[in-house]
């Protein structure tokens, strides 16, 4: 009897009839990027600067996010090979690339940003500048990497749908002298505080999502980006969908 007790105390113990093995799944935390193209640099508006988000960027789980506006959905296949493809592309190349010599010299236009996640986890990228001016100098891998996330944006375009988040970047961009009527600032829209230098940055949820994106039409251009808050200052009105590793 005595031997009977201890058995079953010992099955009990390392997960055996009666044992609860229900389990809590572990959180990952937010969505990880696996490749991306994007860009950096060069003669924007601060307000471009501080709101540009990849061109393209591909998660782990399948989700393509192209310029914080459209998004489609690959196949796991699809993953991998997007993935095998640019770590084939990006593996070998500098952190910075070099055209070679002859190239023409060309400035203020922004750097090409390109990565991809190794096995390692560690994202890997490359910043290649002029590569849409120059690409004839540099090596062949590296416009191959453009173009392929390029074909991912082009199906977001054709066939994906919109893409909406819960959080927002707002950016105010101080506009003393701008022309044009004000509308008076958005109610439920938090007002510039602090420093502006040259813009203010912030990062909404909640009600503000829903009050800046009615008072402010999506899209680059629109008609009444220009508001005076309550004491009386005038700020161009800016804000895009944040990313979900944002």
């Amino acid at each position: 009897m005595t031997l009977l007790v201890a058995l079953l105390s010992l099955t009990a113990a390392c997960g055996g009839a009666g044992a609860d093995m229900s389990a809590t799944p572990a959180d990952d935390g937010p969505a990880k990027p696996v490749a991306l193209w994007g860009s950096e640099g060069g003669f924007v508006t601060a307000t471009t600067n501080v709101l540009r988000p990849p061109r393209v960027v591909l998660y782990g789980d399948g989700l393509v996010i192209v310029d914080a506006r459209r998004q489609l959905r690959l196949t796991g296949a699809e993953v991998d090979e997007t993935v095998a493809s640019m770590e084939r592309y990006l593996t070998g190349q500098p952190p910075t690339a070099t055209p070679r010599p002859g190239a023409p010299m060309v400035t203020d236009v922004p750097a090409t940003v390109l990565g991809v996640r190794g096995k390692d986890g560690k994202m890997l990228e490359v910043r290649v500048p002029a590569l849409d001016q120059v690409a004839g100098f540099y090596p062949k891998e590296l416009s191959d990497a453009k173009k392929l996330m390029d074909g991912l944006a082009t199906r977001a375009a054709a066939s994906g749908t919109d893409y909406v988040a819960t959080r927002v970047r707002m950016v105010a961009e101080g506009a003393a002298s701008a022309e044009g009527t004000p509308a008076p600032w958005p109610a439920g829209v938090p007002e510039p505080s602090g420093t502006v230098d040259p813009v203010w940055r912030k990062d909404v949820e909640g009600a503000a999502v829903k009050a800046i994106t009615k008072a402010v039409p999506a899209g680059p251009e629109h008609s009444r980006s220009l508001f005076k808050t309550g004491s009386g200052a005038l700020f161009v009105l800016s804000w895009r969908y944040l990313l979900p590793d944002e």
